[in-house]
């Protein structure tokens, strides 16, 4: 399954599945097991050693959807981030992020890395230029996010792997909101692809995870640090992964289409200032995102026109549901500034254009008329609350 022209839905259902050999069941059997044998084995397996039987299956599955060589699994994204970038960098080393930056990441560096000598540096844009100016003598990594969280910028992955590559510098890359359905940085010269797992990965919001993956000098390097930090994911929830990548496929590409729509029906109503997506021939990015990803993703965000209560307008939502987190099969909506950048100051959103009244809209897999009804019946309600207060 490693054939790099093996279609997407046979290497999700199939890739690193383990066989059934004592009952013949059609899917990969699950091992609970958290203590095995040492002695006349061929591996000494041990769960903080990411290498019990399902974790194996799990990481080669997700390494054949990056293109990869190898994979490790992690108990959630933030894990898979820090585990990631901590093995490249040590005490006085710097590191270039991206300006617009997921909440959680830019939290970790603006917490730990003071604590351990490390310096860093954010760009002033998404441009390759921008990731180039900050380089410094000490550079060892660069970081970027593409599409970004939550207004789905989008950056010239090839470019900026090109730079990290003439630096002699780890290129990193959270894909996250492309899925591997429809972005394979590796391809496009990123070293090391990083997913929160818990996302399209998973889909069914009822998993937390994080996946890493690169070559296998890479990823041996994360797991040296990796099993002392012990942010490893119980077989269970590495089973049921296992599980909701089958239909990944599936998923993302009916989640493409729904966001595709909803963009544009929110685009031309009256009661929206902006819409970020970059499957709109309005967005900056559109053709750059044209260039380097299969599909435009299921993720989108808008704002609501000046005098609209985006707070009051979710709640008015009968279908779509206010949560924080995002990918699953049902549509969900969040506020930015509530959720994944609650962490960041007033000033720091606004450095990254994230408004009070931004809204991050995941879109589900369900009819698409549906979803255009809970939209236009709660803008009404809101539009109508709203007039009255005037």
């Amino acid at each position: 399954m490693k054939d790099k022209k093996t279609a997407l839905n046979t290497l999700c259902v199939h890739a690193g599945e383990l066989e059934d050999k004592q009952f013949k069941g059609a899917i990969s059997p699950l091992y609970m097991s958290t203590s095995y044998a040492f002695e006349d084995v061929d591996v000494k397996r041990y769960p903080r050693n990411f290498n019990t039987p399902n974790q194996e299956a799990l990481s080669r599955q997700i390494a054949a959807l990056e293109h990869g060589e190898k994979a490790l699994v992690f108990g959630s994204g933030m894990a898979a981030i820090s585990t990631a970038l901590m093995a490249f960098l040590h005490h006085g080393d710097h590191v270039v992020f991206q300006k617009a930056l997921y909440g959680g990441t830019f939290n970790l560096v603006m917490e730990e890395f003071d604590k351990f000598g490390i310096t860093y540096s954010f760009t002033q844009g998404p441009a390759p230029e921008d990731f180039e100016a900050c380089i410094r003598e000490n550079t060892k990594v660069l970081f970027l996010e593409t599409p970004s969280n939550p207004l789905l910028t989008i950056t010239d992955v090839e470019a900026v792997a090109g730079i990290a590559r003439k630096h002699g510098l780890i290129s990193m890359l959270d894909n996250t909101f492309a899925s591997p359905v429809n972005q394979n940085p590796i391809v496009l010269g990123i070293d090391i692809v990083i997913h929160s797992a818990t996302k399209y990965l998973g889909g069914h919001s009822d998993i937390l995870a994080g996946a890493v993956v690169g070559s296998d000098a890479h990823i041996d390097k994360i797991f040296q640090l990796g099993k002392n930090l012990g942010g490893n994911l119980s077989d269970f929830t590495v089973w049921l992964l296992e599980r909701s990548i089958k239909t990944l496929g599936l998923r993302v590409k009916a989640q493409n289409r729904n966001a595709k729509k909803l963009a544009r029906f929110l685009e031309k109503h009256p009661d929206v200032s902006a819409v970020y997506y970059p499957g709109l021939k309005s967005h900056p990015d559109y053709a750059l995102a044209r260039k380097q990803m299969k599909g435009f993703g299921g993720m989108l965000s808008f704002e609501l026109r000046e005098g609209l209560d985006a707070r009051l307008f979710m709640k008015e939502l009968r279908l779509i549901k206010p949560s924080m987190s995002l990918a699953g099969v049902e549509s969900t909506i969040s506020s930015p500034m509530l959720t994944s950048h609650a962490l960041l100051s007033e000033e720091d959103r606004k450095v990254q254009g994230i408004s009070d009244e931004l809204l991050r809209f995941s879109v589900g897999i369900e009819d698409k008329k549906d979803l255009v009804n809970d939209i236009t019946r709660a803008l009404d309600k809101v539009a109508a609350r709203c007039a009255d207060k005037v």
